[in-house]
């Protein structure tokens, strides 16, 4: 399978959960609670919090023990994974010591884990995940929405506003799907050297990488950079649209999409993510009318295949 392959399968499979998946883990609003009701406290839940470390492009021995750590605890490993973490002494490894000895010390800790760092994402996140577990579900809710404001490139921030938006797909964002082969560029760093000329196609999919490594901000101005270097180009145009979606503004993708649609009318790209979108959204009539549009326009092109695919999850999802 080549690279551009591989990017296409990853996004249309997120396409397809998209429509057809249902929250996993709705930390805040489970039936029968209020988490906006000031000082909202109720009794610790059973287990323990789940883990979510990232280290991006790291590839470290550190990063590896960690990343290794995290799947042990998450599927249950609690003891094994501590051991892991307790040989390290950087933040992540301290969130993880103190999520595999939960409850022990847990809340206590991540409170003077996020005193000592107050610009981390990371240890504000997990603070919250610690309130929630603690039955104390507002300050959950303001610790998600902090953790938001901090860092809103990181997939830390992604994490939180997936929490705070149970109504839409637990995935982290919906990523654009090219039309255009992938520049030859083997790594990250030769994708983003690429990125930095004058080439439309390596802007797109370097906005791409970022969207997967859960930076969207990042994304976002890559996808724009594309677009501002071809201002005619509905793929570059459809880019900068797509990254400009977040699950607390959804209507800024919209805003820039619709007109899309009346100007290039018979864009598969176009339809296809306004199609896409919607679905995010809950807006099932509306996304199908798209992607049938983009079937019947583009016949064989790779919009029309997952947009296919995309109505059949739709059609099963009304069922």
């Amino acid at each position: 399978m080549s690279p551009r392959e591989r990017v296409i399968a990853v996004v249309a499979l997120s396409a397809a959960a998209a429509v057809a998946a249902t929250v996993g883990i709705t930390y805040l609003q489970t039936r029968g609670e209020s988490t906006s009701r000031p000082g909202a406290v109720g009794k610790p839940r059973a287990g323990a919090p789940p883990l979510e470390l990232d280290f991006g492009e790291r590839s470290d021995a550190e990063a590896r023990a960690l990343a290794r750590a995290e799947t042990l605890y998450n599927e249950h490993h609690r003891a094994e994974a501590g051991r892991i973490f307790a040989h390290y002494h950087s933040l992540e490894a301290q969130v993880g010591s103190a999520f595999a000895g939960w409850p022990g010390h847990g809340l206590d800790t991540l409170k003077r884990l996020v005193a000592s760092n107050p610009h981390s994402a990371l240890a504000e996140l997990h603070l919250g995940l610690a309130y929630y577990w603690s039955g104390r579900s507002a300050d959950a809710l303001a610790a998600f929405r902090r953790t938001e404001a901090l860092q809103p490139d990181t997939p830390y921030a992604l994490s939180a506003a997936s929490i705070l938006h149970p109504e839409m797909p637990r995935l982290p964002l919906p990523l654009f799907v090219p039309s255009s082969p992938q520049p030859a560029a083997a790594t990250m760093e030769e994708l983003r050297t690429l990125a930095r000329g004058r080439n439309v196609v390596a802007r797109i999919y370097y906005g791409l990488a970022l969207q997967r490594l859960g930076r969207p901000v990042s994304a976002a101005r890559a996808f724009a950079s594309a677009a501002a270097i071809a201002p005619n180009d509905p793929e570059a145009l459809a880019a900068a649209a797509v990254g400009r979606f977040t699950k607390d503004h959804p209507e800024r993708a919209f805003s820039r999409l619709g007109p899309l649609a009346k100007r290039f009318p018979h864009s598969a790209v176009v339809r296809f993510h306004l199609g896409y979108l919607l679905t995010w959204i809950g807006q099932r009539r509306l996304a199908a009318k798209e992607l049938r549009l983009v079937v019947a326009d583009a016949p064989g092109s790779i919009y029309a295949r997952y947009a296919g695919t995309l109505l059949t999850a739709l059609d099963h999802g009304t069922k």
